[in-house]
């Protein structure tokens, strides 16, 4: 593992983001090949580093002694979420043209949403939904607003 890249927290904390796979080389090939990302770690688990964060890929299993009636699965049912990936973009048109053009499979093209955001979803091999959107001037206004 590349320490300077490893996500070890010195002091206070950082987050990290850990996904249930089916098959760690075809989600570490989607994060790594569509969206960027960096193997800090290959397997059991895998660590990869996206721009300013990090995801965890990982095998399901069984309860654990400090998890000891939980069960690690993928999603059993792509139109029921209860979380998502959500990235930030500066371009959401020539990511989505970018990362379809690699492969990505994304539910529609990016929409506005109310004039404070374009969005659009994809999903990784597992069937993640993950949300791509833009901010709007209008919403980077407001955000400031917010800051005072």
């Amino acid at each position: 593992m590349n320490l300077p890249d490893a996500p070890v927290a010195n002091e206070g904390f950082f987050v990290t983001h850990f996904l249930t796979v089916k098959d760690q080389e075809k989600s570490k090939d989607f994060y790594v090949r569509i969206l960027g990302g960096k193997v800090i770690k290959p397997e059991n688990p895998c660590y990869i580093k996206l721009v300013n964060s990090w995801i965890i890929l990982n095998s399901g299993g069984g309860p654990t002694p400090d998890k000891p009636e939980v069960f690690l699965e993928t999603p059993s049912d792509l139109n029921r979420v209860n979380s998502f990936l959500n990235l930030r973009v500066a371009d959401i048109q020539a990511c989505y043209k970018e990362w379809r053009a690699k492969g990505a499979f994304f539910l529609t093209e990016p929409l506005d949403n109310h004039g404070w955001e374009w969005r659009c979803y994809m999903r990784d091999p597992d069937g993640y939904l993950i949300e791509v959107g833009q901010y709007t001037q209008a919403s980077i206004d407001r955000f400031k607003n917010y800051a005072r």
